[in-house]
């Protein structure tokens, strides 16, 4: 109920009351029983509330019934939270994303024809498509998600080109910071790469990844990108839709799970983070756990007893700068692993492969001669196969 309170001030909602009922399993038409049914329209007209969010998903009749006896606007949480995504998404990818969530979500919501999006006037559940005060029926809304579906198959596609691109001219290693939304990746994204991302004590102030390079001691340059939020209940229509950016992650060579040691409910934010690698199948890359805002916790002994039970051996302080060195430290000794030696011997006339190895490799010696350079080194494998030609060959 607080993540859900968390969510509404997100979206820009006042909250004015919650309540919580028990029940063996929802009813089927209202989802709550009758009689909570008859008090939460006698409480909305009390204290003036316009719109009532539920934490779980409704069925398209459970909402439709609930509306009809309450006479306010009903939502629940996936709408909330695909609205938080309208109005947070900034570039077009992401633009088009949270739209075909939307428009997945809405259509079997969509009753005959003639149905106007934003139902029930403006405000939270209404942005994005419903902007637009479209009439609309089910054979539109499909033709729009065909259109929308290969308008992200194509910024997938693209993403691929650009990689592909991008690795062929670089030989940098991939890391992502990955969690739960709101435990401080853009603030440790900047505290690692000097960096400006927007940062915002708010959840899912990150949608579209961001990536800046980082140089580790070793000499070897990173690329960091900070990821969108996960959380719990994450709505499937979203994960779906955001794939082709979810697939940043695919292409990483290291995750850096961030966690909030400070949230009481962080062991279960961790299981969520997992289940959302595991439905994405990214589960079986490395990882790196990482506890932050320890500057926010005084008992040592519950950072112990996280650090033992999440699997972390680094704890973080990403907004003061705290352990952020053995972090590093961390994340090279990885790096090392994936590096081999080799000796180069280069012609002078090869200066732009000399720069290469000074800004890519660990240089472990140099010795010159008349006419070439004799460089020992500890590199990435990629690097070295690409200048294998020039590779001292052992006795």
């Amino acid at each position: 109920m607080e993540e859900l309170s968390q969510l509404t001030k997100t979206a820009g909602g006042k909250i004015l009351t919650k309540f919580i009922q028990r029940r063996v399993s929802p009813d089927r038409a209202f989802y709550v029983g009758k009689g909570k049914v008859v008090e939460l329209a006698n409480l909305a007209q009390e204290i003036g509330a316009n719109i009532i969010i539920f934490d779980d998903d409704l069925t398209p009749t459970q909402q439709r019934n609930l509306e009809k006896e309450v006479g306010v606007k009903v939502i629940d949480r996936t709408q909330l939270i695909l609205d938080i995504f309208a109005q947070r998404a900034h570039s077009a990818a992401g633009k088009i994303q949270v739209e075909l969530a939307q428009l997945k979500y809405l259509l079997p919501r969509l009753k005959g024809k003639g149905i106007i999006l934003s139902r029930l006037g403006g405000g939270i559940g209404t942005r994005g498509p419903g902007e637009k005060k479209l009439e609309v029926d089910r054979r539109q809304i499909k033709k729009k998600i065909k259109n929308l579906e290969k308008k992200t198959a194509n910024i997938e596609r693209q993403r691929k080109v650009l990689k592909k691109n991008i690795k062929e001219r670089l030989y940098y290693k991939r890391v992502a910071l990955i969690g739960y939304t709101n435990v401080g990746k853009s603030t440790l994204l900047n505290a690692l790469t000097k960096a400006s991302v927007k940062v915002d004590n708010k959840l899912f102030a990150t949608l579209d990844t961001t990536t800046r390079k980082i140089k580790l001691p070793n000499n070897q340059i990173l690329s960091l990108t900070d990821t969108v939020g996960f959380i719990n209940k994450l709505p499937h229509h979203l994960v779906a839709s955001f794939r082709a950016t979810l697939k940043e992650i695919e292409e990483v060579d290291l995750l850096i799970n961030v966690l909030d040691v400070s949230n009481p409910k962080v062991e279960e934010m961790n299981r969520t983070t997992y289940e959302v690698l595991e439905e994405l199948k990214m589960n079986n890359k490395p990882i790196i756990n990482v506890i932050n805002k320890i500057d926010c916790v005084n008992n040592g002994y519950i950072i112990s007893r996280l650090r033992r039970k999440l699997n972390s051996s680094i704890g973080i302080s990403a907004l003061r700068g705290d352990g952020l060195n053995k972090l590093i430290d961390k994340i090279t000794q990885f790096i090392d692993k994936e590096r081999v030696y080799a000796e180069f011997i280069l012609p002078y006339e090869k200066n732009d492969l000399i720069s290469l190895l000074y800004a890519n490799a660990e240089i472990l010696s140099k010795k010159y001669s008349k006419d070439k350079v004799i460089l020992k080194t500890r590199i990435d494998k990629h690097l070295a196969n690409k200048l294998s030609e020039f590779i001292k060959e052992k006795k």
